[in-house]
């Protein structure tokens, strides 16, 4: 089974440029295991394997996280290794035409493909150095085969321009839960998108 919380954070600081400050993907992912499940985790609770891929070691699950904008996406597993990406809709024809090349497509990436990229090097061993020769299946709603066995990936658009993908070693079942705000309870959703969150 596979949980993934996407979060709101409304009031992120800003930096002298004026983009917005996110939060560590270790406190991220503490304060969606309580939402989620009611953990009282501190940062000892987490570890990172050789692939620093996120483990919870003591509760016996994976775990990966990403933010984009106003949002955090935060994925756990109790079975297979999972990776988590968001990506939102913006300019980017050089990295788009670099990654379309490097996944041997005629065409540039699109913002899904780089999600789905993002969340497979997060859930396997690959590196954004031994990414080349990866290729993605054509899109489909639910988990797809790639050709990084065992790995599959996942992705939805969720609106707003914002994309996010899921991959995993092996296909299971995923549980959708969204927070308006990080104040609030997560709820679980049959539908994950940002019109609700």
């Amino acid at each position: 089974m596979i949980d993934c919380l996407l979060t709101r954070h409304t009031g992120l600081p800003r930096d002298h440029m004026g983009h917005r400050l996110s939060r560590s993907g270790r406190a991220l992912i503490i304060e969606a295991a309580a939402r989620v499940y009611g953990l009282d985790l501190t940062g000892r609770d987490l570890a990172t394997d050789e692939h620093r891929r996120w483990l919870l070691p003591e509760h016996g699950r994976h775990a990966s996280v990403a933010h984009c904008a106003d949002f955090s996406a935060v994925a756990f597993s109790t079975g297979p290794r999972v990776g988590v990406d968001l990506q939102d809709e913006r300019d980017r024809p050089g990295a788009m035409r670099w990654l379309g090349t490097l996944l041997g497509q005629p065409r540039p990436a699109s913002i899904r493909d780089f999600a789905e990229c993002e969340a497979l090097i997060k859930a396997s061993h690959l590196t954004k150095e031994t990414f080349a020769g990866v290729r993605l299946p054509p899109w489909r709603p639910d988990w797809r085969p790639t050709n990084v066995g065992p790995y599959q990936v996942r992705s939805a658009a969720l609106g707003r321009g914002m994309h996010l993908a899921l991959a995993a070693d092996e296909a299971a079942p995923v549980r959708w839960w969204r927070q308006p705000d990080r104040t609030a309870d997560a709820v679980r959703t049959e539908t994950l998108t940002l019109e609700t969150a």
